[in-house]
């Protein structure tokens, strides 16, 4: 340091000498320097003296380092062990203090089970003495959540004489407890005493008696039912037959039952919940289900026997295994009307109590069967007893029965719909047709009503059959005998109208005429059973779809399989019409067509100018054939008003038109044309085209089309013109004739070479 200090005086004198012009400042800057210089040599002096000293520690400290290095490495392994032990000890101390701890409050707890072992005792039986039962059942619930074997081995001999004393008292307590609650309960139930029956149903579950405290309770609960359902019946079976109810009553007595229960159910349910605990409600609704089925029973006996059920099963039955039947033998159809509907609201309010038990029970069960596994298998439990309970095999002996009876009121009812057909001045169609598909929408959703998925299974597949088969097989057999030709079907159509208002026709031509209008109207009635069943399907599809959120995955699979299968029958109706078409053109179609189109042949298309001038002025074909044409869509017509639906029209209107297409192309493939006959050909099509268009709604121009390919190709004034509309050339045209029908056509026109046309690179 002083070194450093000397230095830097040094410096800074000889910075001053350098500077320096006085003597005087000279001489005194010489003697500073001389006296630093001697303060320099004594501390070299100083230091020198020292060195043989510091050499020697120097060589220690040089032979020490290695030891020092050992003497790290040990120092970090000794800390590491010793904070390893450390952290040792404090986990084992830890241990140490928690099992102190905790049998510090194991024997806190025993002391306090003790107290309490010795307050139970004493309080018991004062609380005995005083008839204080909810205070005497705490003690012995609190008892009884006491660990006696615990006790007994805690205790020193002194206490173990005490706490068996404390044991046996508290024991003898108990079953004498037992013994008053349920003479108590038993008491107030014989006396109907509601609030000390509920008072002691509380006490139950104090004792540990959960199942008996729910049995009795609910066998007390039954009883009450039991009464208020034999009242309830005496009543009605009493109603006066005038009464507007009179028609459901089983059905309303029925609910009044269901009403009941539930009520009950509502009224106690919170009450088993908070003294009984989760999952203690299904032994209440197993012993209030037990009596529902009982007095669900008679009122189903009772309905059986008052509405002549079992009898009319029997009819029916009879019916349908043998067909031939006189009507007098028959059950009358009207009759089951009302009996069905009254089966069907019990169905109804059944499976409506059942969907109510059932959502009752799983609240219960989710709250007392946290685990999914568990809760599931709890559900499953739950649906077989309830399919299995004797209300579900009432309902299903009744649906049973009623799907029989149902299927044989729809078919009744169709039946006498098609023997009392008739048809309206003005209309297309006869009434069986609304009245068959207004019964089938009827006996379906009634059905539907009854909320069973098998019975609307059976009744969607028994209207399909029936539909399908037997009312599409009367409309088979209206047309089966064909459609009559030659005849005036305005005049038809008056004297069958005139026919049906008198009961029976007055001739041989009328009989005739009358077959022809029914042809009309069996075609008609096809065509409109077939929109029917479109719409049938469509509503009874929203229907049924109320009953999804109630179905199992299965059950929706089958509901929509039988309403697909109700959407098939509008094609079988379909095919009905087409056969009915099919007679139409046989026997009127073509023999009406062919002639008027053979007519083109006698006309010359090999014209001069005056001839075409002439044509223009009077064309010998075209205008008779329109004419003959509108005289033959006339015939189907009454006051102007078409006796076939606009769908039929239309689709004998397209008939007719096929029909023409196919003989006025072979009848051009007969004649010969020059250029004039191919433009006045050309002009006939253009006139019989927009004819036939403005009598229909469906567009005819596409059947046509080869017919106006074959006129544009006369109409051409050379053979190489047909290039400009074939090929890449053609624009949009699409050509319907092969290039040798383009040729075939081409060689019509007398004009035309045959070596010009053969060249042609088509």
């Amino acid at each position: 340091m002083a070194t450093s200090m000397g230095d830097a005086t040094s410096s800074t004198s000889l910075d001053t000498v350098e500077n320096l012009t006085d003597l005087e400042a000279i001489q005194k800057a010489f003697d500073e320097l001389c006296k630093d210089e001697l303060t320099i040599e004594d501390e070299l002096k100083g230091l020198l003296d020292h060195q043989s000293r510091l050499e020697s520690k120097m060589v220690g400290l040089h032979k020490a380092l290695p030891n020092l290095q050992i003497l790290e490495t040990d120092s970090c392994q000794l800390s590491s062990m010793i904070s390893f032990t450390s952290t040792l000890a404090d986990n084992v101390s830890s241990k140490v203090r928690k099992l102190d701890l905790a049998k510090v409050s194991d024997c806190i707890e025993r002391v306090e089970d003790i107290l309490d072992l010795k307050f139970c005792t004493d309080g018991v039986q004062t609380a005995l003495q005083n008839e204080d039962y909810e205070k005497a059942a705490g003690h012995i619930h609190r008892y009884r959540n006491l660990d006696e074997s615990v006790l007994r081995m805690s205790a020193d001999n002194d206490e173990g004489g005490t706490l068996d004393i404390s044991f046996k008292l508290l024991h003898e307590a108990e079953d004498k407890l037992k013994a008053i609650v349920t003479s108590k309960f038993d008491a107030a139930v014989h006396s109907e005493d509601v609030a000390s029956v509920e008072r002691f149903f509380k006490i139950f579950p104090l004792l540990g008696q959960h199942e008996e405290g729910l049995t009795k309770f609910s066998k007390y609960l039954a009883k009450k039912l039991s009464e208020n359902a034999d009242n309830q019946m005496k009543l009605a079976l009493h109603m006066d037959s005038d009464d507007k109810r009179a028609k459901v009553l089983f059905a309303d007595t029925i609910t009044l039952l269901f009403e009941s229960i539930a009520r009950v159910v509502e009224i106690h349910q919170p009450l088993v919940e908070t003294y009984y605990g989760p999952g203690k409600l299904l032994i209440l609704l197993k012993i209030l289900q037990k009596e529902c089925d009982r007095q669900s029973r008679k009122i189903v006996e009772q309905f059986k026997s008052k509405r002549e059920h079992e009898h009319k099963v029997r009819q029916v039955q009879q019916s349908l295994m043998i067909q031939k039947q006189t009507s007098t033998e028959k059950v009358e159809p009207k009759d089951l009307d009302v009996l069905l509907s009254e089966v069907v609201l019990i169905s109804t309010r059944a499976e409506l109590y059942l969907r109510f038990i059932k959502r009752r029970a799983m609240s219960d069960l989710e709250v007392a069967f946290p685990d999914e596994d568990d809760r599931t298998r709890e559900s499953v439990d739950l649906d077989k007893y309830l399919a299995s309970c004797d209300l579900s095999r009432l309902m299903q002996e009744l649906i049973g029965s009623y799907i029989m009876m149902e299927e044989y009121f729809m078919r009744e009812m169709m039946l006498k719909a098609v023997n009392m057909d008739t048809l309206e001045d003005g209309a297309q169609t006869s009434s069986m047709v609304d009245d068959a598909f207004f019964i089938v929408k009827k006996s379906v959703r009634r059905t539907i009503s009854s909320s069973s998925v098998d019975g609307v299974c059976a009744m969607l597949n028994h209207a399909c059959t029936l539909l399908e088969q037997d009312f599409r097989e009367v409309l088979y057999s209206r047309l089966r005998s064909g459609f009559p030709s030659g005849f005036d079907l305005q005049q038809a159509y008056n004297l069958v109208q005139s026919s049906f208002q008198q009961g029976k026709l007055q001739s041989s031509d009328s009989e005739k005429e009358k077959a022809k209008t029914l042809f009309l109207t069996a075609l008609n009635n096809a065509e409109v059973s077939s929109e029917y069943s479109k719409a049938l399907k469509t509503n009874l599809e929203e229907e049924v779809s109320k009953l999804y959120v109630q179905c199992t995955e299965q059950a929706r699979a089958k509901l929509e399989s039988c309403l697909s299968d109700l959407g098939t029958v509008s094609g079988k109706f379909k095919d009905v019409i087409e056969f009915g078409f099919s007679q139409l053109t046989s026997s009127v179609v073509k023999p009406r067509i062919k002639p008027l189109v053979e007519s083109f042949l006698s006309t010359d298309h090999n014209l001069t100018e005056e001839d075409f001038s002439n044509y223009e002025a009077n064309d010998p074909w075209v205008q008779n054939f329109i004419m003959n044409l509108d005289a033959l869509f006339s015939t189907f017509k009454v006051g102007g008003v078409s006796l076939l639906t606009s769908g039929n029209y239309d689709h004998l209107v397209n008939l007719i038109v096929g029909e023409i297409t196919v003989q006025l192309e072979k009848a051009i493939t007969k004649s010969t044309f020059n250029r004039l006959g191919g433009l006045q050909f050309d002009k006939e099509l253009r006139s019989l085209v927009g004819y036939l268009s403005s009598i229909t709604t469906w567009t005819i121009r596409d059947k046509f089309a080869r017919i106006t390919q074959m006129a544009t190709i006369l109409n051409l004034e050379r053979v190489s013109e047909i290039l400009d509309y074939w090929g890449q050339n053609s624009g949009p045209l699409t050509w319907r004739l092969t290039p040798t029908e383009v040729r075939q056509v081409l060689s019509l026109r007398v004009d035309f070479r045959i070596e010009d046309i053969k060249r042609l690179k088509l």
